[in-house]
């Protein structure tokens, strides 16, 4: 059985005080507390590329766990609209190259966004299983400060850059179960990037997470015959605060089981869930996790994480 063992993370030292950014748009601290929910915002450094955050993401996870061997890695996903350059080639090579990895290996893009972490997942653990591998790494890196105006109030005061590395392999601490996935594309134009700028309509794509995540959980869970309060934790995508918050109040009974952790990092996109997972996942006193993500596309997927008694 292929799946998650461990998760390792880069965010970068250099910061934007989004308090003092907010303050610049008139905005509270009150508001910026809690509705955007990030006080700092991880900026990458004027050198650094997408690939060098997901070298950096990798060499974090070696460093974590010494069963982690390189020269053992099958296969190697980055999940990424914001690559290296104009994004050709791929990122994933890139960091084959810059990592050392074998030249056996596979390694391809996923582009995706917010959700990408989600799909990611299942993508590298349906290629592993088709192909016979036995070892992967799914990395998210997508900084979106390379696309940003930063006098764009809806968009400058949410974004965070940051990189994970998550290994896939058999004897996993947590299973994949079950998944759902979801598009409408007719809510592209709601997030997309114009003339090289992210551009965003920020009530509809809060409107579009409010009202189509929480339903999507609570069918997925239907489908997997998983009662709601056997659900440890809900990891969805911090997109913000009230994003969190509103997807939250629809599950009045366990509310208080989805984990907001966006202050120092903001909206990291596809590495958000990732990061929570990271902090949190590895306690031991979760066995059952909810995980969603939710955005650009408009894309979504949801699934359940199912921790292995070997582990």
């Amino acid at each position: 059985m292929i799946g998650i063992k461990a998760i390792a993370s880069y965010v970068p030292g250099e910061s934007i005080d989004n308090l003092q950014q907010g303050a610049r748009f008139d905005e509270s601290a009150e508001f910026m507390r809690d509705k955007i929910g990030a006080l700092r915002l991880p900026r990458k450094g004027e050198h650094e590329d997408t690939s060098d955050l997901a070298v950096a993401a990798v060499n974090a996870l070696i460093l974590k766990q010494p069963n982690f061997n390189l020269a053992s890695v099958d296969a190697l996903v980055v999940v990424t609209q914001n690559g290296d350059g104009a994004g050709l080639p791929h990122t994933s090579a890139i960091v084959q190259h810059k990592l050392g990895l074998p030249t056996t290996i596979a390694a391809f893009d996923i582009s995706l966004g917010c959700s990408g972490y989600v799909y990611g997942l299942y993508v590298l653990k349906g290629f592993m299983q088709a192909t016979g591998l036995s070892s992967g790494v799914l990395v998210t890196a997508d900084p979106y400060s390379k696309i940003l105006d930063p006098e764009d109030r809806v968009t400058s005061l949410l974004f965070g850059d940051a990189a994970t590395a998550t290994w896939l392999g058999t004897d996993p601490y947590w299973a994949l179960d079950h998944v759902s996935f979801g598009t409408d594309g007719a809510g592209a134009e709601h997030l997309r990037v114009v003339d090289g700028t992210l551009q965003m309509n920020g009530r509809q794509v809060f409107n579009f997470a409010a009202l189509q995540i929480a339903p999507h959980l609570k069918k997925l869970l239907e489908s997997a015959e998983l009662p709601l309060d056997q659900v440890d934790a809900f990891c969805v995508h911090q997109g913000s605060a009230a994003i969190v918050e509103a997807i939250a109040r629809r599950f009045p009974e366990v509310s208080s089981r989805f984990v907001l952790d966006i202050e120092q990092t903001g909206n990291t996109v596809s590495s958000s869930i990732p990061l929570l997972l990271e902090k949190r996942a590895f306690e031991g006193n979760w066995n059952n996790l909810a995980i969603s993500g939710f955005g650009v596309g408009l894309s979504w997927a949801s699934a359940l994480l199912i921790r292995q008694e070997l582990c």
